[in-house]
């Protein structure tokens, strides 16, 4: 039996061919991904490990809880605890961290680095070892900055050059006194590190005199652990916190390979989706050859194979396929992921040094995917066709599905979708993400049973292009009727393209949705003219709002601060605006009261009111930072959004309340000009804060714009990661049609011979491809738009202004793409059909 199984792989190689292929794709895709992610994985923990050489102990604030009305504050780092650090037996030197974000601009005024990966830092006295200088020397005094090489280079920056940055707003105008080497993984990854000296970064970190972290050396021979017991005993423990270097490496290793794993497991949602579709594709290539071969099969078992050797001689063929599909699939998975490495590198973003990764893990999932993926999907004809006793297999009386056989499984896929429609009408009922999980069972659900009904499906919705198939003469009435001969096969093939634009689809819908409802959310309740903002969404300073009250044209402003405060045992977070320009500068739906800001009063959103059980005219205590307490009032109750919510209260009333030194956090800050948006009022705000590469200006154009970025950003890389799968759809298509062609030689003979030519066969084939995948395509599309709906409502519950928003241009499109997924993928069978000889192929069996 084994050897018979390998005669027949050997026999239809080329039958084989497409499914070698669909498992071939899939496993690339899922090896592509392991070795892509790996190898960026292993280059960041390497570098990050790097950057610990010079840290044996880092001593970190302690966090202390809040407690009753009073806001907790937190320790701090200061020199004394430095010094007394220093003298610690076993160590050899000790060093004040300060770190913050700094945006350093380039020769043409544009940002460097990737926003969050612009850091800043200190540069600790004359002779820091964490960075080498290798051209001139340490900065002194605020006028004076390092940068690392790699940043010079890219920016063309050298010693003795003036440059442009900003810490939180305000731009400063430095000269690069120094250029240093570092391990920093941030800088290897493209971004940018600017180091001042101690005194000036302290100040424009907003911790003068106090440091982030510090770090000690250990003197030769005392080990890390032995440094840190004696560093424990000076250090208290509600200032203070201590960890090993090799602790501190090994933690933020782990932090990097878990970010690293949401974009290993969204790479591989993806893959699984193509081995999904790729499944159907097996399944029904193995149905059809193990149909093809039913009277062989059946011989076998009339001269003693047993139902299990039959079984087992699928298996064989089917393990044999996949394993030399799986080891081409690792093949060129590796090159797949070499490429996405190079492809960063091109799109302008570098990573870590170091090898390409493939690790034995790869290695073996990508072979167990791709063999047990073919076995699973060749189980179940073979396990059909063993059961099919010799006799009826003999004279064909199996052929065709009993009627029960068709009730059975019509039934099931009734049950299957009416429970999944239960599911996921049930899971729009619910808010938030209570319903994420019944709406995930449902949707599996549905589609399980749309697949299983789609046999029963077919049949209409085939029937329903029947007029336009007609326009074709015999070739469309041919064409129509095959391609509803074998309900199964056509299922199968259809279902593959199916899954795929269900999820293309589905995300389409809820992307365009989304968009739609945040730009309608600014649009209905900020009335300001500009929103500014930091580019990474770090806080600004207060002189932003000063310099920006005091420009030509500028007739009301606001900043959005943030200040944490305790209300009845729980920390609820404040924010402040001018309360006399809000109301300007703002529109919300006001419940209850009225929207007025000033002094006690403040408003709060119906969110907040709820959960406090607070109304128009509740009176409360509010305990701040420092131990400050204000009573505060109610004035009314509006209706929020997810740009401003919570409660807002009047800046002047809460700068009073917190501590001298504590700087507020500005989000944004909102304008209203005398003339509205226009390019000569932006031009004016950009002037007054020094044309500065790190603060937006935004009007509501620019922020639908933004929006529109990041959602056409996210479909894009959807749209590409599901291309495998269709692709895999397309292989699919060309598999079904390509058999069907042989099982019908002797037919298309026929038709040849009663004076149907060429031309006619290769259009009756292009039909029946173009019928079964617009057959699938339809489908998809309706379940893509039934989900899309259905999440959306989800969204719905937190979002007021969210409707559904049907992208008719994009689904006519993708539409059109199954057409064109049917028409190529009929080329060559139907070039095939063609060229059958019309007496050969009457003679055939």
């Amino acid at each position: 039996m084994f050897r018979t199984a390998l005669r027949n792989v050997l026999a239809h190689k080329a039958r084989l061919l497409m499914t070698v292929l669909a498992v071939m794709l899939g496993v690339a895709f899922v090896s592509g991904t392991l070795v892509f992610t790996n190898t960026i994985s292993e280059a960041y923990q390497k570098s990050s490990a790097k950057g610990f050489d010079q840290v044996d102990v880092a001593i970190q604030q302690a966090y202390r809880p809040d407690e009753g009305d009073r806001i907790a504050e937190q320790p701090k780092l200061t020199p004394a605890l430095l010094a007394k650090v220093e003298r610690v037996p076993g160590a050899k030197s000790a060093t004040g961290v300060v770190t913050g974000f700094t945006a350093l601009a380039d020769q043409d005024g544009k940002l460097v680095g990737g926003g969050f990966q612009t850091q800043g830092g200190n540069y600790w006295g004359e002779d820091d070892p964490r960075y080498p200088i290798t051209k001139g020397r340490a900065p002194r005094g605020p006028d004076e900055i390092a940068i690392d090489a790699k940043t010079a280079e890219r920016a063309g920056y050298g010693v003795g050059d003036t440059v442009r940055l900003s810490v939180d707003g305000p731009v400063l105008t430095p000269r690069v006194s120094g250029i240093f080497t570092t391990d920093d993984g941030n800088v290897a990854a493209g971004g940018s590190l600017t180091l001042f000296d101690t005194e000036t970064a302290q100040k424009l970190f907003h911790s003068e005199g106090e440091y982030d972290e510090i770090t000690v050396t250990a003197a030769p021979g005392t080990s890390q652990d032995r440094l840190r017991s004696a560093v424990d005993a000076v250090v208290p423990e509600d200032v203070a916190t201590t960890v090993t270097g090799e602790q501190l490496a090994d933690r933020q290793a782990t932090q990097i390979a878990a970010s690293m794993s949401g974009l290993k497991n969204g790479l591989l949602v993806f893959a699984g989706i193509a081995l999904f579709v790729g499944t159907f594709i097996i399944a029904n290539t193995f149905t059809m050859l193990v149909a093809q071969r039913t009277k062989e099969l059946a011989l076998l078992r009339a001269v003693g194979a047993s139902r299990r050797q039959v079984t087992r001689s699928v298996l064989i063929e089917a393990f044999v396929v996949g394993t030399v599909a799986a080891v081409a699939g690792l093949a060129v998975g590796v090159g797949i992921g070499a490429g996405m490495r190079s492809l960063i590198g091109t799109l302008g973003d570098t990573v870590p040094d170091g090898p390409l990764v493939v690790s034995p893990g790869t290695v073996a999932t990508a072979l167990l995917v791709g063999v047990l993926i073919t076995m699973l999907a060749a189980w179940l004809p073979g396990r059909r066709a063993a059961k099919i006793p010799p006799v009826a297999a003999m004279s064909s009386v199996h052929a065709q599905a009993t009627t029960r056989s068709l009730v059975v499984r019509n039934t099931i896929g009734a049950l299957f979708s009416g429970a999944g429609i239960a599911t996921v009408l049930y899971a729009t009922t619910l808010e938030g993400s209570d319903g994420q999980v019944p709406m995930g069972i449902g949707a599996v659900l549905l589609i399980i049973g749309v697949f299983v009904l789609t046999p029963l499906l077919s049949r209409p919705l085939i029937a329903a292009a029947a007029p336009v198939l007609r326009v074709f003469g015999v070739s469309g009435k041919l064409a129509r009727q095959n391609s509803v001969r074998n309900p199964r096969r056509t299922a199968a093939t259809a279902s593959a393209l199916m899954i795929g634009l269900t999820l293309i689809t589905g995300m389409t819908v809820m992307a365009g949705s989304l968009q739609t409802a945040i730009g309608k959310m600014a649009a209905d309740s900020i009335t300001a003219d500009y929103v500014v903002s930091m580019a990474n969404g770090n806080y600004l300073s207060p002189d932003v709002e000063r310099k920006l009250a005091g420009t030509e044209g500028v007739t009301a402003v606001s900043p959005l601060r943030n200040a944490a405060s305790r209300i009845e045992g729980q920390t609820e977070y404040v924010t402040g605006v001018n309360g006399g320009a809000i109301g300007e500068l703002t529109k919300f739906a006001v419940d209850e009261g009225a929207f007025r800001v000033g002094g006690p009063e403040v408003v709060v959103d119906t969110e907040t009111a709820r959960r406090n059980g607070w109304k128009a005219g509740t009176s409360f205590t509010a305990g701040f930072e420092g131990g400050e307490r204000q009573k505060l009032t109610v004035a009314g109750v509006y209706e929020a959004n997810e740009l401003i919510r919570g409660i807002l209260m009047d800046n002047g009333t809460l700068e009073r309340r917190l501590p001298a030194d504590t700087l507020p956090a500005d989000m944004m800050v909102m304008v209203k000009t005398s003339s509205g948006a226009s390019d000569a009022a932006k031009d004016r705000l950009a002037k007054a804060l020094g044309d500065n590469p790190a603060i937006k200006i935004q009007d509501g154009d620019d922020l639908s714009a933004d929006i529109a970025q990041m959602f056409t950003l996210m479909l894009n890389l959807l749209y590409g990661l599901l291309a495998m799968a269709v692709i895999v759809a397309v292989l699919g298509v060309i598999n079904t049609l390509a058999m069907s062609v042989f099982e019908r030689s002797q037919e298309i003979g026929m038709l040849r011979a009663i004076g149907l030519d060429r031309r006619n066969i290769k259009r009756m084939v292009r039909l029946e491809s173009l019928v079964i995948s617009l057959f699938g395509g339809v489908l998809g599309i309706g379940l893509g738009v039934f989900f899309g709906w259905a999440a959306g409502e989800l969204v719905a519950s937190r979002m007021p202004t969210y409707e559904l928003v049907l992208p008719w241009a994009r689904m006519g499109v993708f539409l059109l793409l199954a057409g064109t997924v049917g028409v190529l993928a009929a080329m060559w069978p139907a070039r095939r059909a063609a060229k059958l000889n019309m007496l050969a192929a009457i003679k055939a069996e």
